[in-house]
């Protein structure tokens, strides 16, 4: 395959330009001479901006991609692999079908053509439907389990009302007291499950004041924690209910708050996604809420069922909690998704922005 200096003049620029597929054409010294627009996009940052950097400044700490990237430079040989997670200039990681092809140009010297096709997209798809459908069966089993609850929780609070009037030693009605206490609590837990599958009074919501509202609330309820705030102010505001939406973010935040007891540090950060698909359903504008942690972590058998009921790992935990704040969200048309390592868990809660909610 024959490259003149300039690759667009040779490669057929109209249909380079239009290609779904990134490319990338380094010089013999590895230092990028091209990008076309779909890379602009897949990296989120315009070819000039980095156009003569070296390959391993724009796809940091990615070693070994970078090491068949210099492979195939010296060998000549072509390189191919299947979803593989590589981190690019700006800061993120992606997964991607990658080829990469040594080309020569009029001299000996080699030049190397990179070919990304994102395939995260695709796979994030595919985990928000599990998702759905997870939260669908575990609504439909806690709905099942209210139901029983409701008539013998009931049952108790009377008898413990009954016996309350019966008793003359305070210490005795003390206990009576806590009966009633925890059976309200237990009732208002099950009200929460036999919710509706919908927002019932959506208002207009300024995400900023709902996170705001949890910030006040956990800093008041742990002092060894700090929260950074990262917001974006240009997001709308967006159709939900906001004590539900508090809920949610809160259950996230104390769960976070708990998994640390130590030196706690909590990072609320919000964005905007364009053109953004949640499931099968593509949004032109999407708000984004990351709640990023540097607690220890949770492990990848305990991220595929933290969103089932009853799955905590501490013993004072319900394991409610998140299984709560996946169901309020959905409400809204969004989902909760987690991504963790040792030192940082990231809980994305994504909303829908209609078009009534950003005028």
């Amino acid at each position: 395959m024959k490259i003149q200096s300039v690759a667009p003049d040779i490669m057929a620029p109209q249909i380079i330009e239009n290609l779904s597929t990134a490319l990338f054409l380094f010089d013999h010294g590895l230092k990028l001479r091209y990008m076309n627009p779909s890379a602009e996009v897949l990296f989120g940052i315009g070819a000039r901006k980095i156009q003569g950097l070296p390959v391993r400044e724009i796809f940091a700490d990615s070693s070994y991609f970078i090491e068949h990237i210099e492979d195939a430079c010296h060998s000549g040989q072509a390189f191919s692999e299947h979803e593989l997670s590589i981190s690019i200039y700006t800061s993120r990681t992606i997964t991607v079908d990658v080829t990469v092809t040594p080309v020569t140009e009029d001299s000996d010297s080699m030049s190397i053509l990179i070919e990304l096709q994102q395939v995260d997209r695709h796979l994030r798809i595919s985990r928000d439907e599990n998702l759905l459908a997870q939260n669908s069966a575990t609504r439909a089993l806690l709905r099942g389990m209210a139901h029983e609850i409701k008539n013998p929780l009931g049952g108790l609070r009377g008898a413990a009302q009954l016996l309350q009037g019966e008793l003359d030693k305070d210490e005795l009605i003390e206990y009576t007291r806590i009966i009633i206490g925890e059976a309200d609590r237990m009732q208002k837990l099950v009200d929460s499950m036999l919710g509706p599958n919908r927002i019932q009074k959506a208002e207009l919501t300024n995400i900023h004041e709902v996170l705001e509202r949890v910030r006040s609330l956990v800093l008041a309820e742990a002092h060894d924690v700090t929260i950074v705030r990262d917001y974006d102010p240009s997001i709308p505001e967006i159709s939900g209910e906001k004590d539900s939406l508090i809920q949610a973010i809160l259950n996230i935040v104390r769960n976070a708050v708990e998994a640390n007891e130590q030196d706690c540090r909590i990072v609320l950060r919000t964005r905007i996604e364009r053109k953004f698909t949640i499931a099968n359903v593509r949004y032109d504008l999407v708000a984004r809420v990351d709640i990023t942690d540097n607690g220890p972590g949770i492990s990848e058998e305990m991220r595929e069922k933290i969103f089932y009921p009853m799955i905590t790992t501490r013993a004072e935990g319900t394991g409610l909690g998140l299984t709560i704040a996946q169901t309020l969200v959905n409400r809204h048309g969004g989902l909760i998704a987690c991504e963790s390592e040792p030192g940082k868990t990231c809980f994305t809660i994504l909303i829908p922005i209609t078009m009534e909610s950003s005028i």
